[in-house]
């Protein structure tokens, strides 16, 4: 029997976000995707390119926001801070399957890697037509698989197993929408290569990208379902940010503050926060966080020799206790900080990634994927130059983080 599980107490960044909600409500994802892009962004290291723009979607209306600074108000500081505390939301999560009075609790997050290869991957790599080459590291070459038959295991329950069925009636007449930028798209391609599974009639679904890529829709046309992903470049770069008052291109020098990170995040957050309030119906929509996803570019991080990086990595991270030098506890405690004080009546549900992912050095694309150029000579002599510590092999382990948001989904 499986646990009810509870939010995880360990204290995350926020990394991306995810939205399932009735299909008449399009609007808010748009400007929600570009407030839980602003938070993140210094993670990786990219800058922005384009603000998410409305393009083509059936049965969806014009997007027109006014983002102006003084939209919302920040709750008062005290001598100690941002402390304010509001009273946590009471109401029942739409698609929760926990009995209003069941006090059994688990923290799924908190767990072990088991191996499992008799139920693990969840599908083949050929058997899903939607996998993009630079995340098929079989057909790119890579000569094992040992990365794909790992289960996660909570140290106090049992997950339940992922039922495409069940998933897609609950998605019935619904949109389930996926925002952020290449890690995310990796998570919602697994999603969809998960859901497909139960979709055996290639007619009975699509899968169409804007013309500019940022949108793309899968549709199960039988539940009149669909699983989206929306690409938002960052907002944010860098360890300090600058506070202007008024548009980028008027701001003077004397007139903006900088900040630190920590700072930064934390009002981003809650403006994030104040316009989920604004805009999200707790009683058909859910919202879930998902945290930042760890890099494995430092071998001395795992205790190997300076230099190396996830390369030629097949085995996890056994110490229990590791944490990469690419995750930041400071922001991480910002962000718990708010969701337990003044973030505390918003129900976010939250997807705490990080911590399990990190021992997963084994499970990067490394060079198994499509190259976006040709290599350089140098590269070809040392293909630690070019690995790519960031993304993930699919299958392997996003199906695991789409499995936790089964679980917090209906047990919340």
């Amino acid at each position: 029997m499986t646990k009810a599980p509870v939010q995880s107490s360990s204290a995350p960044a926020v990394a991306a976000f995810l939205l399932v909600a009735k299909k008449a409500r399009f609007s808010p994802f748009v400007l929600l995707s570009l407030l839980f892009m602003l938070l993140f962004s210094f993670l990786y290291g990219e800058e922005l390119s384009a603000l998410i723009g409305q393009r083509g979607r059936p049965h969806s209306s014009d997007l027109d926001v006014n983002l102006s600074a003084g939209e919302h108000q920040q709750p008062a500081e005290t001598e100690a801070g941002w402390t304010t505390k509001k009273k946590r939301w009471q109401g029942r999560l739409p698609f929760a399957m926990n009995e209003e009075d069941e006090d059994e609790v688990c923290d799924v997050f908190s767990g072990s890697w088991v191996r499992d290869e008799e139920a693990h991957p969840l599908y083949r790599e050929e058997e899903c037509p939607y996998i993009p080459p630079q995340l098929t590291c079989q057909a790119q070459g890579r000569p094992d698989r040992g990365y794909q038959s790992w289960r996660w295991q909570p140290h106090d329950c049992t997950l339940p197993a992922f039922n495409a069925t069940q998933m897609l009636e609950t998605l019935r007449d619904k949109r389930m929408m996926f925002v952020g930028d290449s890690l995310n798209r990796g998570q919602f391609t697994s999603m969809v290569c998960l859901l497909q599974s139960a979709i055996p009639s290639p007619e009975a679904r699509s899968f169409e990208a804007s013309p500019d890529q940022q949108h793309t829709v899968f549709t199960a046309r039988d539940y009149n379902a669909t699983v989206e992903f929306y690409w938002a470049p960052f907002l944010l770069h860098g360890l300090r940010f600058r506070i202007m008052n008024g548009p980028i291109e008027e701001a003077k020098e004397e007139e903006t503050v900088w900040v630190s990170t920590e700072e930064a995040y934390g009002m981003a957050f809650r403006d994030m926060l104040q316009w989920v309030r604004d805009n999200m119906d707790f009683n058909s929509t859910r919202v879930f966080f998902t945290s930042m996803s760890p890099t494995h570019g430092k071998s001395q991080d795992w205790g190997d020799a300076p230099g190396g990086n996830c390369y030629n990595e097949t085995a996890m991270i056994e110490d229990t206790e590791y944490w990469g030098t690419d995750s930041r506890r400071s922001v991480m405690g910002v962000i718990r900080e708010i969701l337990d004080g003044d973030g505390a009546d918003v129900p976010l549900t939250f997807l705490n990634i990080t911590q399990l992912s990190m021992y997963r050095k084994d499970a990067h694309t490394s060079i198994y994927k499509k190259q976006w150029n040709p290599l350089t000579p140098e590269q070809i002599a040392d293909p630690r130059t070019y690995a790519d510590c960031v993304h993930w092999c699919l299958p392997g382990l996003q199906d695991t983080w789409n499995e936790l948001l089964y679980t917090k989904l209906f047990y919340p």
